[in-house]
């Protein structure tokens, strides 16, 4: 498994909150397990403590691409180093479940899970990917969808580093709003001309009023 894949982790736990909605979908263990997967593992050692403990992990995460988002790089970094010294990975080579055309394994990095508890493994593999992300591709690559109200977290993998929207939901949602707005613009636009005479018809105005010299 390449670690790119990792910091997808970190995007879907930011996202079980969208703080502009209101809307909180990380609130049991059984929603801690459905992030995880169901049927691994650490997700069958989860319980209750993890979902106190998950919430925190998210709400830094979040603060990460906060910062990434609103240029300040090298708080991003520190908040990321911080979440690394505490949830140290566990590497491992791996490929035994892949092979190539001649049956031998394609060796590749894996990111074991932390036998400590449930969060612990998640942050571990979820800050090392983002962490990968982050190096790999540049700071600015982590960003918070500009679609009002949504502030999910997104990473750009766009070869312009064009994006600014979480998904094309949101992005099309912008274009209608942005559309929508300059309509309304254009439409008071004759409005405002009918009621604000311009500079050079208010000067016509005033040298036709201006008495006739004899």
């Amino acid at each position: 498994m390449e670690l790119a894949y990792y910091s997808d982790y970190a995007v879907r736990l930011v996202n079980t909150e969208e703080p502009g909605r209101r809307k909180d979908t990380l609130t049991s263990v059984d929603a801690v397990r459905a992030l995880i997967g169901a049927d691994t593992q650490a997700a069958r050692r989860a319980g209750e403590a993890d979902v106190t403990r998950f919430r925190g992990v998210r709400t830094r995460l979040r603060a990460i691409f906060e910062a990434a988002d609103g240029g300040e790089e090298h708080e991003a970094v520190h908040l990321l180093n911080s979440l690394l010294l505490e949830y140290p990975v566990s590497p491992q080579i791996s490929g035994h479940e892949y092979l190539d055309a001649s049956g031998r394994p394609r060796w590749h990095m894996h990111l074991a899970e932390h036998p400590s508890n449930a969060t612990a493994g998640y942050a571990a593999v979820a800050a090392m990917g983002l962490a990968f992300h982050l190096t790999e591709y540049g700071v600015d690559r982590l960003g918070i969808c500009e679609a009002e109200p949504c502030r999910n977290a997104y990473l750009d993998t766009s070869t312009n580093r064009s994006r600014r929207y979480c998904s094309d939901r949101c992005a099309t949602r912008a274009n209608v709003a942005a559309y929508r707005a300059r309509k309304r613009r254009a439409a008071a636009e004759p409005e405002t001309e009918r009621t604000e005479p311009s500079p050079q018809r208010t000067k016509e105005t005033a040298v036709a009023r201006r008495p006739e010299e004899s």
